[in-house]
């Protein structure tokens, strides 16, 4: 039996990731320090024996004993509200928490994805962004903290396959909903969601213009798990290339939830990119991957999940703290 290593399993994608290499067949070790995870995403999968879960911090030394196939580090703070709270784990995760997971990759002989993001554009000047472009970012905005990292992990990673010889893939994730996700944690997805739930108006910062690409979280990991296994180590946009504006997302829930809740207009945040679009080319062409739940079938089945839930879970997913 294979056994991959996953950090950052108790969040969002982290989570998908272990069902998906659990239900392939692999021996799972998750690897959190919770503290931005949520144990009850993973939780499902405890009484299973080719599943363990480690409580760690990946900036602090990472040992695993005996064999080790594989590494997916997904451990890292993605929403705004949560890496502009916590900058400093931020940056010690894309940095201290990447190095020694690199370092545990050439010990054992495994092969490493790190995970990158879209954010490593900044606000793009390139559009749609492809993987040759270098990106505009500021390094000391708020949002440098966690862009800065993401760019850092692509730029140790490279280092470590053309140095040491290491097995590694680079996926840039472009905006990703689902199960699971926090309500408050800022992302526009499960934001506009929390806010259709509670009968609020949906807040818009800016005046809406600004436009996102949203991948349902089924595709994404399709996409991440080709990656795994395909032989290219240079960075790979996964996403969905179909853009849509912020004010046209809002509406679009406005009407999934039947109800006639208003718009309310708020600053735009800082360095907040005016477009996200990704190119995959090359993820059609290497991988044979392109996104295939539309929009309006994923956001169903997101926004029927949420209401699923019971109101006690519902408020603990609503206003979860930091651990």
């Amino acid at each position: 039996m294979k056994k991959v290593l996953i950090t950052g399993a108790a969040g969002f994608l982290g989570s998908h990731l272990c069902d998906r290499f659990v239900k392939e067949g692999f021996y799972v070790i998750a690897m959190d320090n919770l503290i931005t995870g949520d144990l009850k995403n993973i939780e499902h999968l405890f009484p299973l024996e080719q599943f363990e879960f480690c409580h760690h911090d990946v900036s602090k030394f990472v040992h695993v004993s005996g064999k080790l196939d594989y590494i997916l580090h997904f451990a890292s703070p993605a929403s705004p509200i949560d890496y502009l709270k916590i900058p400093i784990q931020t940056l010690k995760v894309g940095s201290l928490g990447t190095l020694n997971l690199l370092g545990l990759a050439k010990s054992k002989k495994a092969t490493i994805l790190v995970a990158s993001t879209s954010e490593v554009y900044g606000d793009p000047l390139v559009h749609p962004q492809n993987e040759d472009y270098y990106g505009n970012v500021s390094p000391v905005g708020p949002r440098g903290v966690y862009d800065e990292a993401k760019r850092f992990m692509e730029s140790i990673t490279m280092a470590y396959h053309r140095f040491h010889g290491l097995d590694t893939r680079i996926v840039r994730i472009f905006n990703t909903y689902g199960s699971r996700m926090r309500l408050n944690d800022g992302r526009v997805v499960p934001a506009f969601m929390g806010q259709a739930l509670r009968g609020e108006g949906l807040s818009i910062f800016g005046d809406g213009s600004q436009t996102r690409s949203f991948c349902y979280i089924d595709d994404q990991i399709e996409g991440i798990y080709r990656l795994l296994f395909s032989d290219y180590r240079n960075p790979i946009n996964i996403g969905n290339p179909h853009e849509i504006t912020i004010k046209e997302l809002a509406e679009e829930i406005i009407k999934l939830t039947g109800t006639n809740q208003k718009i309310v207009y708020k600053p735009l945040p800082q360095d907040d990119p005016l477009q996200r679009q990704p190119d995959i080319t090359r993820a059609k062409e290497i991988l044979g991957w392109e996104p295939k739940v539309k929009r309006k079938e994923g956001l169903k089945i997101v926004y029927d999940y949420f209401k699923s839930l019971d109101p006690e879970e519902l408020q603990r997913r609503e206003h979860r703290n930091f651990a």
